[in-house]
């Protein structure tokens, strides 16, 4: 039994340096040497839209040998049932909860009844399986992941710059914030990185600034996210406004290292929070990177069963 076996991921913080690298690892195997579970099952509950999120994890598990059942928001949490009664009720059914959705709260809650793994497939807090499929893309382009310098431009408050802060901690990695004023990471978020890489002795460094071009400044990668994610869509308007000098574009891309790669979690708002020419060039790795939300969200399933 693999020492993953069974455990929930919520966020990156519950993983160990040595078990976010078997993850890697795992999401590295040939097809000949992947682990099959024919006869499982998986519930994936979509609370919010998705196209990456959900295709990846319908053929990783289908690779597998899992059936993937999956559910919107009108077949689960609905009809005011509570989440005690419905996590219930789908353990009876399937082997593993995949859960996109709102708070972060819901999810643990779901984790905190569930006898089954629980997996955040992206809640307004944290994102991690897309966490383990930047990595995995990092360290593909990069050979490793220790010792790299990760600049995050943009709304430094959301789901993925929490991410990259776990991310970085675990991995060994430097993480740069470049975000203005009332888009900063939390205090706790920030505090919370700084443990893991004092527990686990990894190097880890965090930088938070107002100023992009220093935040970028000899990056090994460069990473944005979409400037209003979904539910704000009514802000947009005011956060392009605010957000405007953080755009990824030739001009900043060139205080990276040379050799930097440009991530991006997708789906990319061209000429918002990214110009197309970067998204577009020799340097951006973006469909590699969902490409490996398959590889990584398929190896995870693989061990945690």
């Amino acid at each position: 039994m693999h020492a993953l076996t069974g455990r929930d991921l919520l966020t990156l913080e519950e993983l160990t340096p040595d078990e976010l690298a078997a993850v890697l690892d795992e999401a590295e195997l040939p097809a000949e040497r992947w682990r099959r579970h024919d006869g499982r099952a998986a519930a994936l509950i979509f609370m919010k839209p998705s196209l990456r999120t959900r295709v990846s994890f319908e053929v990783g598990c289908t690779q597998l040998g899992i059936h993937p059942v999956v559910l919107g928001p009108y077949d689960a949490f609905s009809r005011e049932e509570t989440v005690h009664d419905t996590v219930k009720v789908l353990e009876r059914y399937v082997d593993v909860i995949v859960l996109r959705t709102f708070a972060q709260s819901h999810v643990e809650e779901v984790a905190e009844h569930a006898s089954i793994p629980v997996v955040n497939a992206l809640t307004d807090d944290y994102h991690p399986c897309q966490g383990l499929a930047d990595l995995l893309t990092i360290r593909q382009h990069k050979g490793s992941l220790r010792g790299l310098k990760l600049a995050y431009l943009g709304d430094g408050a959301n789901n993925m710059a929490n991410t990259y802060l776990l991310a970085g901690a675990l991995a060994g990695m430097e993480v740069a914030i470049g975000a203005p004023a009332g888009y900063q990471p939390a205090a706790p978020v920030l505090a919370q990185a700084e443990a893991l890489a004092v527990r686990y002795g990894t190097d880890g460094r965090f930088q938070v600034t107002s100023d992009p071009a220093e935040a970028v400044a000899g990056a090994d990668v460069v990473a944005t996210d979409t400037w209003a994610s979904m539910g704000q869509e009514e802000e947009h308007a005011r956060r392009v406004g605010e957000l405007a000098g953080y755009e990824v574009d030739p001009a900043l891309m060139a205080r990276a290292d040379a050799a930097a790669i440009f991530i991006h979690c997708l789906p990319a708002h061209r000429g918002e929070e990214v110009a197309a020419e970067i998204i577009d060039s020799a340097s951006s790795v973006v469909f590699d990177e969902a490409e490996n939300r398959l590889h990584a969200q398929r190896g995870w399933l693989s061990l945690v069963l």
